[in-house]
């Protein structure tokens, strides 16, 4: 298992793992998220790749890429409510279904993490859906603590 920086033809490989991430959204949460993967949605990875905030992450198994994760540099300025944030977000995560349960997960976090450590980072966030359970249970167990929720009432 390698973790690295993704190369720039590396995006369309990126993008299928990107699909399996937005079905499973879909399937969770189908009046949030549209169904299929639209052309929109498949070049927004080169906004992401042009973007100096962003960094793309990729695991590979062999020649396989098998997980993908968007880092994003994210600076609050303060304001009177908060102090200044900065921190390094993990915006997008995924796993290719082959290779789920094998370890490709832990290894791009311990990549991350220190990553975040040699850019001077104090604090990793990410957000994720409540129906997925096994990544809630994956991010409990990489040491992801909630501190924050966001809750709905149908109506």
């Amino acid at each position: 298992m390698n973790v690295r920086f993704a190369k720039e033809n590396e995006l369309d490989r990126i993008n299928e793992l990107r699909k399996q991430v937005n079905d499973i959204h879909v399937s969770g949460k189908s009046e949030v998220f549209k169904p299929g993967f639209s052309n929109e949605l498949q070049d927004f990875i080169k906004a992401i790749w042009n973007d100096p905030e962003q960094e793309i992450v990729v695991a590979e198994s062999g020649e396989t890429i098998c997980g993908y994760a968007v880092l994003h540099h994210i600076n609050k300025p303060e304001n009177p409510f908060m102090y200044e944030r900065d921190y390094l977000d993990i915006d997008e995560f995924g796993v290719d279904e082959a290779f789920r349960r094998q370890g490709v997960a832990s290894a791009m976090i311990d990549f991350i993490r220190e990553y975040a450590l040699q850019r001077g980072f104090h604090r990793i966030e990410l957000n994720m859906w409540e129906f997925n359970q096994y990544a809630l249970e994956f991010y409990d167990a990489a040491g992801f603590k909630t501190y924050r929720r966001y809750m709905e009432m149908d109506i």
